[in-house]
């Protein structure tokens, strides 16, 4: 990934939010500028105000979802949406990537409603410190979610639209267990680059390599390690799991080239594999048995997850990726690329992509499955957030369309919700959408 420095982040706001195309809409949108915005007054005002939420029923009956007073603007939402699609620069490492990844591209059949807006909570502020990096955003039931909102981990409970701080990373963080390796002096000021919640444990993973280990039915921090001290040592991805003995583990994927798999049972690196070029994210299948790594190479490579020997590498892709899943079945997997679109791999048979699903705007950048395998959603870098029919064959899919850039996407364990965090200066938020259901039985009691 990109040698990016978290105090750029005024340049990620200039060249990422929403272009500056009408006066109105620019102060709307602009209001307050980003040093304003991250300050602790405004942070705690701003969250106070829950009459800035947008619930089912105010949509229902017309109410802009982000809560964007779209009738006191000199322009209207589509012609917005028109200008953004036109105006939108798409990060790309290889020129014209965008460009040349269409030919191969699936039409879908766009118009499906899988998920339905439930709230946009304006009260819990989603953020992002790097541009290339969306996985700040993890349900861990169909009511509770986690997420960085400026230098906090937030628990926000969609039933009582509440929020709580988790670990504030923003001063000092220890470990308060002593376990052989962690680092008991612990980090000071650690600049999240991505998240990882499951089965009650928090990972975070810091622009110097940095992992923060948090149980969250535990006070304290459990575990801290920097997994390197090169200089370009960034923590790109984490990714929680359970190993066949049931023990927790996490994968890290690192700049410097390196994917390190730590056994949260004896609190301890228990892998090390080092590959050509940075690992941007990696994914372990559901067996256990085999790991997809994608990062600064166009070529993405299938490995062995005990011997971290290469089995195929993957051909298509013409940029960089940042974001990889495996379907529940196994078979399956996809990779993210900022060449705008997702492919979609069978373990069985990796000469080509079995599809290539393409977006509107910019780099897949994050992609999830839902537990059941029924739905991939997959995040662009602002905008669009797509779901698609994973049984049909990725042939139909719901747009999810709104304005800001995307700090990442979850499905809940149980399939029922779909939570996107949304990065803006104003209208920076967390949408809840709901599974929708057909249930027809209940027709016979009307």
């Amino acid at each position: 990934m990109s040698n990016y420095q978290a105090d750029d982040a005024e340049y990620m706001a200039d060249e990422y939010d929403m272009e500056d195309i009408d006066d109105d809409v620019d102060e709307e949108f602009r209001s307050r500028d980003m040093a304003a915005s991250d300050s602790d007054v405004d942070e705690y005002d701003y969250s106070n105000n829950k009459s800035a939420d947008t619930s089912a029923a105010q949509a229902r009956r017309g109410k802009d979802i982000q809560g964007i007073p779209w009738e006191r603007l000199n322009i209207t939402r589509e012609k917005y949406r028109q200008t953004r699609l036109e105006q939108y620069k798409n990060y790309e490492n290889v020129p014209h990537s965008g460009e040349g990844s269409g030919k191969d591209c699936k039409d879908t059949k766009k118009g499906s409603a899988y998920y339905e807006f439930r709230r946009n909570s304006r009260s819990v502020k989603s953020t992002i410190l790097h541009f290339q990096l969306r996985n700040l955003v993890w349900a861990t039931s169909k009511h509770d979610v986690y997420l960085m909102s400026h230098y906090s981990v937030v628990h926000w409970s969609s039933l009582t639209c509440s929020r709580s701080q988790v670990l504030n990373v923003s001063g000092h963080v220890a470990p308060t267990e002593k376990h052989p390796g962690s680092l008991l002096e612990g980090f000071s000021q650690t600049q999240v680059s991505t998240l990882a919640v499951k089965d009650k444990l928090l990972v975070a993973g810091g622009f110097q390599g940095e992992l923060i280990c948090k149980h969250l039915d535990r006070p304290g921090v459990s575990f801290c390690s920097r997994t390197t001290y090169d200089d370009n040592a960034i923590t790109n991805a984490v990714e929680i799991y359970a190993s066949p003995s049931g023990a927790v583990h996490f994968t890290a994927s690192n700049n410097d080239c390196g994917v390190r798999d730590f056994d949260m049972e004896k609190y301890q690196l228990s892998k090390h594999f080092r590959f050509g070029w940075p690992v941007n994210h990696s994914s372990l299948s559901p067996d256990g048995k085999l790991l997809v790594i994608v990062g600064d190479n166009p070529d993405g490579l299938l490995v062995d997850s005990d011997s971290g020997k290469t089995i195929m590498s993957l051909s298509g892709h013409l940029d960089f990726s940042f974001a990889s899943a495996w379907h529940p079945d196994g078979v399956t997997f996809a990779t993210g690329n900022q060449d705008k679109t997702c492919r979609i791999w069978d373990a069985r048979n990796l000469s080509k992509s079995v599809a290539v699903l393409k977006g509107n705007l910019g780099a897949i950048r994050s992609i999830r499955y839902s537990s059941d395998g029924r739905y991939m959603a997959t995040a662009e870098p602002a905008d669009f957030v797509h779901v698609y029919d994973a049984k049909s064959g990725y042939e139909e899919e719901q747009e999810i369309d709104f304005f800001g850039e995307i700090s990442g996407i979850s499905f809940s364990p149980d399939t029922e919700s779909l939570f996107i965090g949304v990065w803006d200066r104003t209208y920076g938020s967390l949408l809840e959408y709901g599974r929708c259901r057909n249930y027809s039985y209940l027709d016979s009691l009307i």
